[in-house]
């Protein structure tokens, strides 16, 4: 997860919206081939939340659809959100669905088109010598947590009604060993992070926020509203191969792997093929199994949405559900999407 950058500097970006569509940032170049180049702004670092995009790339899934797809990587100091909304990069896909919704509420016109990952994997981890195995063991805990799990946390506080003070929040990075070291009691992380999970070693214990019950989407891909406006055909080009992508490496998982090391070198193949198999897990669980991967359901998006409202975590007033998300990309691509 990318920790956003200041509310000034967001505000520095966002006034560059107008300029950006005005000098054409938002209208999208041809190649000499005759395909459009599309710039993918990641909310992180390149890896295994990449996979079915690499297989699309590798495999010229993009170039069938007329496509030449870059992926932009982001990171600690990538505000991704500010840099789609500004005009500069035409779609970007975030960790986690709440970072929309937040970002909607601030007027950046910016909106959800589908989801990578149908179930959060972001999840507590402690030890069997003092184990959290739901929400109540967290009271009295040194809980270390990055800035951009705080509002996750106190969801997950709210919703089971535990006072904030009754658990101990100290900040940190991504590092999990102090955990090992005793400075806290319980780290964050995703499940798909096995090279960093890897120092837990067999005494971890998971608690995963999904089924401590607040139930969020991970992967969100959105875009400009004027890409969604004025050339949805993109989008709809776009997702279609990235479901192409991402049914490969579900059903070939072993030469994806091999594809994503070609792509990041620095990866290790045993990490990753073990992380794969935990995020294709979540990428075609519950209605992606039915409906085809990126699906999402507008129910549970406005309970995202009446949650976080309830729990005060909107900065401005609550984002309607259509200014959030639209569903026009997911319904002009189910039949390719759930496709064999």
């Amino acid at each position: 997860m990318h920790v956003p950058v200041s509310a000034r500097r967001r505000s520095m970006l966002m006034g560059s919206l107008s300029a950006g569509v005005a000098s054409g940032l938002l209208s999208l170049d041809a190649s000499a081939a005759g395909t459009t180049r599309l710039r993918l702004q990641l909310g992180w670092l390149g890896g295994v939340n990449q996979a079915g995009e690499v297989v699309a790339q590798r495999m010229g899934f993009y170039e069938q659809e007329g496509l030449q797809v870059t992926l932009q990587p982001g990171g600690p100091h990538v505000d991704g959100v500010a840099v789609v909304a500004s005009g500069y990069t035409p779609l970007g896909q975030v960790s986690s669905s709440p970072s929309v919704m937040l970002a909607v509420s601030q007027g950046l016109p910016i909106r959800c088109f589908a989801v990578g990952a149908q179930r959060h994997p972001y999840t507590y981890f402690s030890l069997r010598r003092n184990p959290v195995r739901k929400p109540a063991d967290l009271v009295g805990k040194r809980v270390g947590v990055p800035p951009t799990g705080l509002g996750l946390l106190r969801a997950l506080l709210a919703k089971h009604r535990i006072p904030e003070r009754e658990v101990h929040v100290v900040p940190m990075g991504s590092e999990l060993s102090p955990l090992l070291t005793g400075q806290v009691d319980v780290v964050t992380g995703w499940l798909t992070s096995t090279h960093a999970l890897r120092i837990l070693g067999r005494d971890r214990v998971d608690m995963q926020l999904w089924n401590a019950g607040v139930r969020l989407y991970a992967l969100a891909y959105y875009a400009n509203v004027h890409l969604l406006n004025s050339a949805p055909h993109l989008l709809v080009a776009f997702l279609r191969a990235t479901a192409r992508g991402w049914r490969f490496a579900r059903d070939h998982s072993e030469q994806a792997v091999d594809m994503l090391l070609q792509s990041y070198p620095t990866l290790d193949r045993d990490d990753e093929r073990m992380a794969l198999a935990t995020q294709l897990g979540f990428s075609f669980a519950d209605a992606a199994a039915s409906d085809g991967w990126g699906t999402m359901d507008p129910a549970m998006w406005q309970d995202q949405i009446s949650l976080y409202a309830q729990l005060g975590l909107f900065s401005a007033p609550p984002p309607r559900l259509e200014d959030v998300i639209t569903m026009d990309i997911l319904d002009a691509t189910k039949s390719a999407r759930s496709g064999a």
